[in-house]
């Protein structure tokens, strides 16, 4: 990963701290198994049935169970502060596209705009399932 180096005051010292540089961030590929759409669903406390019961979702047009809203923005902020772990997230403005469903493998992409927007797509094979900004702080 390309690196710039930043200095950091440390007690009476100022040491050399590396940061991500600005540009593309490394893809991260997640497989959307059932357990893992039905699992964060739960864990989100998202109890509506297009996110369980496969079929209820085939019933109301879906292909599958597909992720929620708050599961794609957990998956965004992570991807990002995996990224920059000494940042802070100031936050997090998605656009959902297509659906994600179970059986699919969702994958990130970013690019760092600058040293506080980073620029973040999800793909599955429906096309893009979120486009975000992340704002950071360092």
């Amino acid at each position: 990963m390309p690196v710039r180096v930043t200095f950091v005051p440390a007690g009476d010292m100022t040491l050399p701290a590396w940061r991500p540089a600005e540009g593309a961030l490394p893809d991260r590929v997640i497989d959307v198994t059932p357990t893992f759409v039905i699992a964060s669903a739960l864990a989100t406390r998202d109890f509506q049935d297009v996110h369980h019961d496969r079929d209820l979702a085939v019933k109301r047009g879906a292909r599958d169970i597909f992720i929620n809203i708050l599961t794609t923005t957990g998956l965004v902020q992570r991807y990002v502060s995996a990224w920059a772990p000494d940042a802070a997230i100031r936050a997090v403005s998605i656009r959902l596209g297509v659906p994600c469903h179970a059986g699919e493998t969702l994958t990130l992409s970013g690019q760092a705009l600058d040293d506080e927007v980073v620029a973040v797509t999800g793909r599955c094979s429906l096309g893009d399932h979120v486009t975000a900004t992340v704002r950071i702080a360092r």
